[in-house]
């Protein structure tokens, strides 16, 4: 074989590679229309959980490893204030453990367990990036990740929120009305 046969195979070879690695990644990245799944996740005593009221409620998600765990605290706290009429909504957090890194699985869940006590709240633990895979969520290490799901188990907002990325008045609004319609329907 001559050698500018070769290299037009190589080339083409790699073209196509590099077109179904795009088009496989575009396919598992997270987007707003996309439908999800209810993973098994942990609860703070490390058994199986799933989403409660996964399909049935709207649900507000929270998913942060503890560096991030306080970033989403502005959304959240707006949430709660709504006072969101629990037969149609749900608002939980799920502690990304496996980007928590140095800290003790054991440690995570304590704390865990005591932020369920104190503010009455559902928390779950994914101790090997369980959600962030099911759901194409990509690196969230140091990023509190905010997702919204309608009762037809679609992503209706996301947002990704780090130190340098803190959420905006405006923002909030926005979700909080997002929420109001979803929870309308």
């Amino acid at each position: 074989m001559n050698r500018s046969f070769l290299w037009k195979s190589l080339v083409v070879v790699c073209c196509a590679i590099i077109a179904f690695a795009v088009s496989a990644g575009s396919v598992i990245a997270a987007s707003v229309g996309q439908e999800v799944s209810n993973p098994q996740l942990k609860d703070a005593n490390d058994k199986p959980a799933t989403i409660p009221d996964f399909g049935t409620h709207v649900i507000a998600l929270t998913y942060s490893n503890k560096n991030a765990g306080d970033f989403g605290d502005p959304l959240n706290d707006a949430m709660k204030a709504k006072n969101y009429n629990k037969a149609v909504y749900r608002g939980l957090g799920v502690a990304n453990m496996k980007d928590s890194s140095g800290i003790p699985d054991f440690v995570i869940r304590k704390v865990v367990r005591d932020k369920i006590e104190k503010y009455k709240s559902t928390i779950l633990t994914d101790p090997d990036l369980t959600l962030a895979k099911a759901w194409g969520l990509g690196n969230c290490k140091d990023k509190s990740v905010f997702v919204l799901i309608g009762k037809d188990k679609k992503i209706k907002y996301l947002r990704y929120t780090d130190k340098n990325k803190p959420w905006t008045k405006p923002e909030i609004d926005a979700v909080l009305k997002t929420v109001d319609d979803l929870i309308a329907k």
